[in-house]
């Protein structure tokens, strides 16, 4: 059992952790979560050794191996896969031993316990691993130094797992991974024979893989039984048990302090009052759940844009003359898609998000774009290039040039940065700050279409909740690359499968290319059936599938036009509570636009019915 007891962690003399205990099972797999900058980094340092408590303790399981990633990545002219066989220590020092010992009754120990622990099957493992986190039979034998940092933390990660110590402690191990990856790794994970603590904000992680999660709030450590959404079954329970107990206290705070009030003149009733004045003195306010400005995304509107945006027609795009990465690009973009983008690194991906937001242009064929279109292309380079020196709102005001104070400050405001938050300096802010700092930069214009390649990155569980809210309320076009499955879900009705040097549409459901990724969408063995009965049921299952991806279009297109409505009613009936895009309209303007939505949302609701018609018919067939 791994026991954190009592321990306080003081940092530039502010307390991180105080007085915070847990006791966490033999072979139990916890997920550790908490707000950006909780101190969760911090714990896991503690439970290393890397930091000192001020106080308490950390027992750990006797003799037990505790595996954590080292800051540094590794580097040189090692291979990866000879860099991840090198982790397991005890196996390298044997076979080292074998080479050179001429005792020969110690040659036999030393063979037998390379047998013991199947050294010899060693490089096959390690082979399986690295093929998981993205590395082909290539990739594997050149020198680390011929790789980025983070494909080189993926050797470091991979490295780990080899090496499967008795405490396996991950902080954040999907920050350098593509979706295929942390699928790959979600697998691994579920399997893993020994205690897991992982740091992650991944929501499929924490419900697929973890048992207990293990929340650290305000230096506090609570453990809770089940995944992640369990936990905030709990939470919410926990949340409404607290407004009603604030409220209750509320109330009776108001009767004591009137009974004071009335009372504390009269001689009759001094000392009854005096008592309740005390009493009231005594009780300690009950804190509301207090909102966090961190979960702040709120994208302007832009102007209306008639469909399509962009059309691509036999494009080519690269990086060098005549050596295009991506070709026979056919596609097209519309005002209002929802697209995610899927595929390995390494495969173009970001290649073509560059050429959406034309920060490349077609080696071949064309690409078509509305004229009017603006596009916000949001990368995780502008989060690590923000100047450290400057403000939120020194960079805003620059950015938005002959703006009014009152605008930049509006733009700040929509993502959370109001009052000192916007004259804080960029070195002091978080992660996820940063983050937002950035989407609302790159938002400032109100573009036509964002493009967002991996947002979430440095946000906490939370914070991705707010910002898939903010995406579904936003009108314009969206294009996604994205680890987060449950982003991914919860925003995208098309997904563009980037590969074989090629984008195209990919008209399975997540759930199909998850098999497809994990190898799972291989056919049963069953008893052979005529070819042509087996091409029909095969034709109508690809059908079935096509209509359930159209559904989930047309769908979020009718929630969208409904919010609309909602949002004009809203404006004639509440003109105070009114969303900015309606306020100001006249009632003659409200009314034209509510009309001309209600009719094209009866042209959406006339096809999800025709949908529903021909699912009936293939799944049927």
């Amino acid at each position: 059992m791994l026991t954190i007891d009592g321990i306080t962690v003081r940092l530039g003399g502010r307390p991180i952790l105080e007085r915070a205990s847990a006791s966490i099972p033999q072979g139990a797999r916890v997920g550790l979560i908490g707000r950006n900058g909780a101190g969760k980094s911090t714990l896991m340092k503690a439970i290393i050794g890397e930091i000192e408590p001020d106080d308490g303790e950390i027992a750990k399981p006797n003799r037990a191996r505790i595996g954590y990633i080292a800051q540094e990545a590794p580097s040189g002219q090692t291979t990866p896969e000879e860099a991840v066989l090198a982790a397991d220590t005890e196996r390298a020092q044997l076979l080292e031993e074998a080479e050179t010992c001429t005792d020969p009754d110690r040659l036999g120990d030393v063979h037998d316990r390379l047998l013991a622990i199947d050294a010899y099957s060693a490089p096959a493992r390690a082979a399986k691993i690295l093929s998981g986190l993205g590395f082909d039979e290539e990739m594997q034998k050149r020198p680390l130094d011929s790789f980025s940092g983070g494909w080189k933390m993926r050797v470091a990660l991979g490295a780990l797992l080899f090496s499967e110590p008795d405490v396996l402690l991950l902080d954040e191990p999907s920050n350098h991974l593509d979706l295929e990856a942390t699928l790959w790794l979600e697998n691994f994970l579920k399997a893993y024979p020994a205690t897991l603590l992982v740091i992650s904000h991944e929501r499929d992680l924490l419900n697929k893989v973890v048992d207990h999660i293990l929340h650290l709030q305000g230096g506090q450590l609570s453990l809770y039984s089940g995944g992640y959404d369990a936990f905030e079954k709990q939470r919410a329970e926990r949340a409404a048990q607290i407004a009603a107990a604030k409220a209750s206290q509320d109330a009776q705070r108001a009767r004591l302090a009137d009974y004071v009030a009335r009372n504390s003149a009269r001689a009759s009733t001094a000392k009854q009052a005096q008592s309740r004045a005390k009493m009231l003195a005594k009780m300690q306010p009950i804190a509301a759940l207090m909102e966090d400005p961190s979960l702040t995304f709120d994208f302007p509107s832009p102007e209306e844009l008639r469909s399509p945006m962009i059309t691509l027609d036999g494009a080519a795009v690269g990086y060098e003359a005549d050596k295009p990465i991506l070709r026979r690009l056919g596609l097209r973009i519309d005002a209002d898609d929802r697209i995610a983008l899927l595929g390995r690194n390494g495969n173009g991906k970001t290649t073509f998000a560059r050429l959406l937001a034309s920060q490349l242009q077609p080696q071949e064929g064309a690409m078509n774009a509305s004229g009017k279109m603006k596009a916000g292309y949001f990368t995780q380079y502008q989060v690590e290039e923000l100047p450290s020196d400057s403000t939120p709102l020194e960079l805003m005001t620059r950015a938005m040039e002959g703006k009014t104070p009152a605008a930049v400050r509006a733009q700040l405001g929509r993502f959370g940065f109001s009052g000192n938050r916007a004259t804080a300096q960029v070195a002091t802010l978080s992660g996820g700050e940063r983050a937002r700092l950035a989407l609302a930069l790159i938002t400032r214009d109100a573009p036509h279409l964002l493009i967002l390649d991996e947002p979430t990155n440095h946000l906490d569980v939370d914070a991705r909740e707010a910002l898939i809210q903010a995406l579904n309320d936003y009108s314009g076009a969206v294009i996604l690359i994205s680890h987060d499955r449950h982003m991914v879900e919860l925003t995208a009705d098309r997904l563009v499968l980037v590969d074989d040097g090629t984008a195209r549409e990919y008209q399975g459901s997540m759930d199909d290319y998850i098999d497809f990724v994990l190898g799972r969408n291989q056919p049963k063995e069953k008893k052979a059936a005529p070819a042509k009965t087996q091409g029909n049921s095969s034709k109508s299952r690809a059908q079935a599938r096509f209509v359930k991806s159209e559904l989930v279009r047309v769908e979020k297109a009718m929630a969208k036009l409904q919010g609309q409505i909602s949002a004009i009613d809203r404006a004639m009936y509440e003109p105070a509570n009114a969303a900015p895009e309606w306020a100001d309209r006249t009632m003659g303007d409200l009314l034209e636009n509510r009309a001309r939505i209600a009719a094209e949302l009866e042209g959406v609701e006339a096809e999800w019915l025709k949908l529903g018609e021909k699912l009936e018919d293939a799944e049927a067939a």
